[in-house]
């Protein structure tokens, strides 16, 4: 089959074109999944250039010498594993499968059936291909600060109009239904999309986030934090903003020094929080599936909207184009690419 990998990290020119293996037939919880779509992320950058630290040890465990990039996508099951629960031959699915395996951008994928959703109905593949990842990552980090239904509080979101902010912004006013969620934007129109994802207010990350939130005059204390962007910068001022016995979740390594902030007298809460962390290490594994197919019930009740707003063809030269767009962090919402989606070159090509 055709694949688009890479045999050495390093810029978007080293992806490349490759015939591989059929992946053979599906053995334990396996799915063999055709693929229609896949998404791209800042981890498949990271990883692709030989960067991603994550997990320490995460290099150790990749598939070498050709590694397929793409966690999350979107496809069509060919055959299932014998242990199989939840799928059979023909469904439609979405995935975030965990990055030590072989990606999405290839033919066909092998993945493990807890990482994977049956497919929104209301999404064609494409659409419902940028969503498992970052959702689940929104998910995991509103798990962790234990928010509540309809709690009388507020949340903070910082960099409101990346991948995971546009759904965390949402997932935190229809789900969760919170009064206040501000979000950061700086230019007019990450401004107005962090708006049509449900902010009830909107503050810029390039000026004094505690200035401006105490201008706004909330009704409710901010009690929780999403830190999707430069921990390092965002960590003391989060604690100046966040009510005492708050919490602060992050999805951005970096080395933090909470000495001098108010997190000790606040008695805060922080973690951090990595979508990979169930499968990588093992534990309580079936919760990803679980959240995938409430993914899928919340966006065809219209609680959560689709959040693409770039398409490409898969071929090599688009995965190449859409890591130079995620590189240059002007981005908005997520970039999608589809074997069916129009443009030149033959799919994987």
């Amino acid at each position: 089959m055709q694949a688009i990998g890479v045999t050495q990290y390093g810029p978007p020119s080293n992806l490349q074109t490759r015939q591989v293996p059929l992946p053979g037939q599906p053995k334990g919880r396996d799915l063999l999944v055709l693929i229609k779509a896949i998404s791209v992320n800042p981890i498949d950058t990271k990883i692709r250039a030989g960067k991603y630290d994550d997990a320490p040890d995460y290099y150790d465990h990749v598939p070498r010498p050709f590694h397929i990039i793409a966690p999350e996508g979107a496809g069509v099951v060919i055959s299932v594993g014998p242990e199989v629960k939840y799928f059979q031959s023909g469904d439609s699915v979405f995935f975030a499968t965990i990055p030590t395996r072989q990606g999405g951008a290839a033919e066909y994928e092998l993945m493990d059936e807890r990482t994977v959703g049956h497919k929104p109905k209301s999404l064609d593949f494409m659409e419902a291909s940028v969503l498992p990842l970052t959702f689940g990552t929104a998910w995991e980090m509103a798990k962790m600060q234990d928010i509540q239904v309809g709690e009388q509080t507020g949340t903070l979101i910082i960099n409101g109009a990346g991948g995971v902010g546009s759904v965390a912004t949402q997932l935190a006013r229809y789900v969760y239904r919170l009064p206040v969620v501000v979000a950061t934007a700086s230019r007019p129109e990450t401004k107005e999309w962090v708006k049509k994802n449900g902010a009830t207010h909107i503050i810029d990350h390039r000026k004094d986030l505690k200035k401006q939130i105490d201008e706004l005059g909330l009704d409710v204390p901010i009690k929780y934090i999403f830190i999707l962007s430069s921990t390092e910068q965002y960590l003391s001022v989060a604690s100046d903003i966040c009510e005492p016995l708050g919490k602060i979740c992050s999805i951005v390594q970096s080395s933090v020094n909470f000495y001098g902030t108010q997190f000790l007298s606040k008695s805060l809460t922080f973690a951090w929080c990595w979508l990979g962390t169930r499968q990588y290490h093992h534990h309580n594994r079936e919760e990803q599936h679980a959240m995938m197919e409430e993914l899928s019930k919340y966006i065809d009740e219209g609680k959560i909207h689709c959040t693409l707003t770039k398409r490409l063809r898969l071929t090599a030269e688009g995965l190449r184009t859409a890591h130079e767009q995620i590189e240059s962090k002007k981005t908005i919402g997520k970039i999608s690419l589809g074997v069916d989606e129009e443009g030149e070159g033959k799919p994987f090509a």
